[in-house]
């Protein structure tokens, strides 16, 4: 089994900002894999299913982006699952232009308090993300331009990243991340 964490805030205010980009990443996937919603636990809303002929379990945190890790540890922990290896993290990145994923092995949190959570719950930075570019900020302070709502362009530019993120979680599954990051964050540029 493998776990797929969107970060993201729940609640109706909170939709379609730029700091949902996880979420939104993960009802693409919802749709296009035909995942079953199953319950909540984990202090998320878990859909369930099956992607690449792999078993998964797509969490939507309901803790908010700071308390991520509390939904993603109790999960990883009940299951005995591997961080390293059966779990891929759903972010948004300030740094990365819209439309563009970037996918990594492990990393550094870059001051994402959604990542540093994880990492605090997990003991360990060494765990699959995929960030999803929401466009740098320009001038605009960084709470009020993540908590913001996607321009015209910018949702235009985001259903392409949508796309390739359900495709290059499918090519993890079904392959392997170095391959998944040869195909995916190449097409990016």
């Amino acid at each position: 089994m493998y776990i797929i964490a969107a970060l993201g805030n729940p609640g109706k205010e909170y939709e379609n900002t730029r700091h949902n980009a996880g979420f939104l990443a993960a009802d693409r996937m919802i749709e296009k894999f035909n995942l079953t919603s199953a319950s909540s636990k984990f202090h998320s809303v878990i859909h369930e299913g099956h992607i690449g002929g792999e078993r998964v379990m797509l969490l939507k945190p309901t803790t908010f982006m700071n308390k991520s890790g509390v939904a993603v540890g109790e999960a990883i922990n009940f299951y005995k699952l591997d961080p390293q290896t059966q779990l891929m993290v759903l972010v948004d990145d300030l740094a990365i232009d819209c439309g563009m994923i970037r996918m990594r092995a492990s990393g550094s949190a870059g001051g994402h308090n959604g990542l540093i959570d994880i990492e605090r719950a997990l003991g360990t930075r060494d765990y699959p993300r995929m960030r999803i570019g929401i466009d740098p900020r320009g001038r605009i302070p960084q709470v009020s331009y993540v908590l913001g709502r996607f321009t015209e362009e910018q949702r235009a530019n985001l259903n392409d990243a949508l796309i390739d993120a359900c495709d290059a979680v499918e090519c993890w599954l079904t392959k392997d991340l170095p391959t998944a990051m040869s195909r995916y964050n190449s097409r990016n540029g």
